[in-house]
């Protein structure tokens, strides 16, 4: 593992550097495509990537409309919840998020962006605001409490909202109400005009700590630990192992054709033949063969 230089940025005396840089740095976002009512029944639809899902019973989203950068200015969205204290959080997918971004458009008020976007607006259950019917799900929320975090242009505005219902296109679940990850097609916001998309060739899994008390990086055997061959991420499934495992069966390994290679290409240079058992290691690894990988890095060399 190495240690990187670091570029440091202040965000007050470097705003605008900060302002941009930020974006790139805490992604993907996924997106809180809003719909909200006003007092007078005029309906506004408008993304925010500041967004995440915050506690699960009660079940509470928490999302930031900005002032706007030009004039401190509050945005429709803010104004309407303020009115009408509800709102649809409608999960953005690939197959709808052009439209999403041509709803952020700075329309006046009073103009529908379902209608600019092209959405299809359907009633929601418990609340005024009307739902995103292309949206794979869609979450009616009742808004608890909106914390002001600052006065001036791109000040935040924490929403704090309750899901009192939550909506799924059928075509997603299977007979056990299980939903495959891939299947939803979600797009999350970056930096700039970037966005990304998990496809089946993005996603990985990671085993949960949880489920298992690892041993940790620290209480590594030194030659592992401080490999110049293996990653942090490869140390970190090396480490999630409830004990040091032992070698099991050397006489079989050492007739492996890879591992013979390796200690012909070695001959005699043990710091060369552990180089080439590690970077063995770690190809098992990148493979999710953590047994193999373990076994490999517990031969006597």
């Amino acid at each position: 593992m190495t240690t990187e230089k670091t570029t440091v940025i202040d965000p007050v005396e470097q705003q605008a550097i900060f302002d941009n840089l930020i974006k790139y740095a805490v992604a993907p976002r996924p997106i809180c495509f809003a719909s909200t009512i006003d007092a007078a029944g005029n309906v506004n639809l408008s993304p925010f990537s500041y967004f995440n899902f915050m506690s699960q019973q009660p079940p509470i989203c928490v999302f930031s409309p900005l002032r706007r950068m030009r004039d401190g200015s509050t945005k429709h969205t803010l104004d309407n919840m303020l009115e009408v204290p509800e709102v649809v959080i409608n999960i953005v997918n690939y197959s709808m998020v052009q439209q999403q971004s041509l709803a952020s458009t700075e329309y006046g008020k009073g103009i529908n962006e379902f209608d600019k976007s092209g959405f299809t607006a359907i009633a929601s259950d418990l609340i005024n605001p009307p739902r995103v019917a292309e949206s794979p799900v869609q979450l009616e929320c009742k808004v608890h409490e909106i914390i002001n975090l600052g006065d001036g242009p791109g000040a935040g505005n924490l929403v704090i909202a309750e899901i009192v219902r939550m909506h799924i296109h059928q075509n997603l679940l299977n007979d056990k109400n299980e939903i495959s990850q891939e299947s939803l097609d979600l797009v999350a916001r970056l930096g700039g005009n970037w966005y990304s998309r998990v496809t089946k060739e993005s996603l990985f899994e990671v085993p949960k700590p949880l489920r298992n008390l690892g041993i940790g990086v620290d209480a590594l055997p030194e030659h592992i630990r401080y490999s110049d061959i293996l990653t942090g991420n490869q140390l970190g499934r090396l480490a999630n192992v409830e004990q040091l495992p032992v070698l099991n069966d050397e006489k079989t390994l050492l007739v492996n054709p890879e591992i013979i290679a390796i200690w012909e290409q070695s001959h005699e240079d043990l710091a060369l033949r552990r180089k080439l058992l590690q970077m063995h290691a770690a190809k098992l690894l990148d493979q999710g063969e953590l047994i193999s990988a373990w076994q490999i890095l517990l031969l006597r060399v």
